[in-house]
């Protein structure tokens, strides 16, 4: 076997092929998934469609034409696979993403819509006679003309501002379409199969789908198709934090039916039962405590009754929701001490059984007995693996094996230590390509978002350990308290006093980390993005200057009252304990800003223009701030990226910047670079002469 010696940098990363979640056909023997390709050169991506075969061959692509292919779904007979795109076709270049239709066998795509107000999340029809879907529409104008004249008008505008009187107004990078809800609409086929009306199936009915986010888990149609559930907001004025209820659409009458509301309750993701008699949901016991896990529950029709099955079982469920064939079980995902496993959870006995262990399963899709998963950990990008009854589970695809052949990843180690109040935590340690116990390392600290996810046995572009480990660096990510998947009381401990708990765990991370012969005290550096940089704001002012050779902060918190302009202010008092008008010193005390007198670690503080969750004015006052200190600080502002890099070179530009910010104040010692390129060295050298 040829040795592999290459350490992974970022011109290999980008050059990874991503996947997208697969759809199985009926019979379970193939299955169809987006492929993005990303373009350094090009500074863009392109996705099309592959075919899988779950019994065995080489992958192939089904579309060649699109740019921007996603999201297939398989027709209930097999014969062919709808999906969303923006295309030129026949003299026409779709302003908006359109349903497109295609033959499983390939052949040319058919455009199935041309609404001006765009296509999201596709369900079929059970009897393949139509797609359901959402778009974005005024909600008093009836019909595609009307929507499509509205759309013109408010194009023409020579006006720029954006007037709005919503509380919801704006959502991770975009303004939401002012005067406009998501609705489900119904594109009928004929029975040809040639695309007929597309009907709003909410139009007059005073209901849409929550404003955030609305995607496929948020509506379900029953199995004989005359039934469609979905979850809505029932409160005025819509807030990102509202309870949602569900309610029916009868497919005939369009009369809408409310089954399911608690006022203390947060109800999401339906999904019929085989039967029909049944929706499987997400339950959240929202009233008892805002962080409460979401919990697998059942209504039942005919007493019109429902339960929460999962509440004896700590973990959080996430949709989708997929019921097995017999009605007994339901298929879910949920996260576990830093791991996304695949579980079946009976209804009967109210027990979890774990069907496919992660690392992190991003997508699953079952039928005809054949399940698909698509799952990726810290030691490969994601995979898409078929499990056939009585056979072991295998790859169907090999997209990046190739590629990464001879790239020498570094070893992953799970870690437990003893933190905060006693407890155990989890620790990820990623050791650069050829460790030697023998020598002294770096330490370089990732803490993750949130705070109320965690770092996982996952393959992260935006945050990766592996090219981070490349560079020379044993990298440390602390599940600290606060996390997700470990349960519902370590996940609320932080709850209105962020900041002291996950210090603790931090600091004691980096004790044990001291206590090992390879780590180099003198060499020690923290990260975090969003949550995580928030950590190293509140590190700076609460860790003694040298601890730390340097921070990188992305994204970070740091002002949380001037953190009131972001897209979810209503929910700081729920995990502040109070808005800053009521008790400005309880805020106070959580906030970085208010002790940026003890700040003196040197800080590569990166924000984006287009950031709307944590606005880049807490980023450009957190560097100010440093530099008004005289503390060494480097500030890197994007104009076209929001919460996260998103641009290839962009985030090229990002790595670089991270990386020499870490080797300028590595003084201690030299950080081995086996795999850098010549650009970084080049750019590095220019940093130190600047500094």
């Amino acid at each position: 076997m040829a040795k592999k010696n290459k350490p992974l940098d970022v011109e290999t990363l980008w050059r990874i092929d991503r996947l997208g979640a697969p759809s199985l056909c009926p019979d379970g023997t193939r299955a169809v998934a987006a492929l993005t390709r990303h373009s350094m050169q090009g500074n863009d991506s392109r996705a099309t469609l592959w075919l899988l075969s779950t019994r065995g061959g080489a992958a192939r692509p089904l579309t060649h034409c699109g740019d921007k292919d996603g999201q297939p779904q398989w027709s209930p007979r097999g014969e062919r696979i709808a999906f969303v795109a923006k295309r030129e076709q026949q003299g026409h270049k779709d302003e908006q993403p359109q349903v497109y239709l295609i033959d499983a066998d390939g052949g040319e795509a058919e455009r199935a819509t041309t609404l001006a107000t765009g296509v999201d999340a596709l369900r079929w029809l059970p009897d393949g006679r139509g797609l359901v879907f959402v778009s974005w529409v005024w909600p008093q104008l009836a019909g595609e003309k009307a929507q499509a004249k509205a759309l013109a008008e408010q194009a023409r505008r020579k006006e720029s501002g954006y007037a709005t009187s919503e509380i919801q107004y704006r959502h991770w990078d975009r303004n939401l379409p002012a005067g406009r809800e998501p609705m489900l609409h119904l594109l009928e086929l004929g029975r040809d199969g040639r695309p007929g009306r597309v009907r709003n199936l909410m139009q007059g009915s005073g209901y849409s789908l929550q404003r955030h986010e609305p995607d496929t888990h948020s509506f379900d149609l029953s199995p004989d198709g005359r039934r469609l559930a979905f979850a809505f907001d029932p409160q005025d004025p819509k807030r990102i934090e509202n309870r949602h209820a569900i309610a029916e659409l009868d497919l005939a009458s369009g009369r809408i039916e409310v089954v399911l509301q608690d006022a203390d309750w947060h109800f999401t993701a339906p999904r019929y039962g085989p039967d029909g008699q049944r929706l499987a949901f997400l339950a959240q016991h929202d009233a008892l405590k805002h962080t409460a896990p979401e919990q697998l529950a059942v209504w039942e029709r005919d007493s019109h009754s429902w339960d929460v099955v999962s509440g004896q079982w700590d973990h959080a469920v996430q949709a989708p929701l997929l019921w097995e064939d017999d009605g007994q079980s339901v298929l879910l995902m949920a996260e576990q001490e830093g791991r996304k496993h695949l579980w079946r959870f009976d209804l009967q006995d109210r027990r979890a059984e774990r069907v496919v262990s992660g690392g992190t399963l991003l997508a699953f899709d079952k039928r005809a007995g054949v399940l698909v998963t698509l799952a990726d950990s810290i030691e490969h990008p994601g995979r898409v693996s078929a499990h056939l009854p009585g056979r072991a589970s295998r790859r169907i695809e090999a997209f990046n094996d190739r590629l990464l052949a001879d790239v020498a990843l570094g070893r992953t180690e799970e870690v437990w230590f003893c933190g905060a109040q006693g407890d155990p935590l989890q620790m990820w340690l990623t050791y650069p390509p050829g460790f030697d116990r023998r020598k002294k390392y770096p330490v370089l600290h990732l803490i993750h978002g949130g705070p109320h996810t965690a770092f996982g046995d996952g393959f992260h572009y935006r945050w990766n350990v592996q090219a981070f480990a490349a560079q020379g660096y044993v990298v440390a990510c602390v599940n600290y308290h606060g996390s997700s998947g470990f349960g519902w009381a370590f996940l609320d401990s932080i709850t209105h006093r962020w900041g002291e708990l996950e210090l603790q765990d931090i600091e004691r991370a980096t004790d044990w980390l001291l206590g090992k012969p390879w780590v180099d005290a003198r060499r020690l550096f923290a990260s975090g993005g969003s949550y995580g940089g928030y950590m190293v704001a509140w590190m700076n002012g609460h860790v003694p200057p040298g601890r730390y050779a340097a921070y990188v902060c992305h994204a970070g918190c740091f002002d949380w009252t001037a953190m009131f302009a972001d897209d979810a202010f209503s929910w700081h008092a729920k995990e502040l304990g109070a808005y800053y008008w009521d008790d400005a010193e309880q805020v106070r005390r959580q906030s970085p800003h208010a002790f940026a007198g003890a700040m003196a670690t040197p800080t590569l503080v990166i924000h984006g223009a287009l950031d709307y969750r944590v606005p880049d004015a807490q980023g450009l006052a957190y560097y100010n701030t440093l530099k008004a200190r005289g503390v060494d600080a480097r500030l890197l502002w994007f104009p076209d990226e929001n919460h996260w890099i998103l641009k290839p070179r962009n985030s090229r530009q990002w790595y670089r910047e991270f990386f020499a910010w870490l080797e300028r104040h590595d003084t201690a010692g030299t950080v081995t670079r086996k795999g850098a390129s010549k650009a970084l060295k080049g750019r590095a050298r220019t940093a130190t002469r600047a500094a």
